[in-house]
């Protein structure tokens, strides 16, 4: 998802408009979460960018994305750009510890 979401719309509640933000970007994380994964992959790994625009959008945790929402329409903007891909994820394997006794 490569997106830029208006915060301040003619004759709509911005509480209403910033719930409807959030919660397309939650339907498309489940969705994308959902998807079968490849037979050597261990999870979906989200990597997500942020910005006032595409060109200042900066790399952000997953789970900074409200936090970073919330302060952009604190601070007033009228729109920001997000950015969220799905990669795949590994998880570190465990070494097994063999004891001699």
């Amino acid at each position: 998802m490569k997106k830029v979401f208006r915060l301040k719309e003619e004759n709509k509640n911005p509480d209403r408009i910033l719930d409807a933000i959030k919660y397309e970007i939650r339907k498309y994380i489940k969705r994308e979460k959902r998807k079968a994964l490849p037979k050597d992959v261990d999870f979906w790994d989200l990597k997500c960018k942020f910005g006032k625009n595409e060109e200042e959008a900066k790399a952000i945790e997953f789970v900074d994305i409200t936090k970073h929402i919330n302060e952009a329409s604190n601070a007033d903007y009228d729109s920001f750009y997000i950015e969220i891909l799905s990669e795949k994820g590994y998880k570190p394997k465990k070494e097994e510890v063999s004891e001699e006794k």
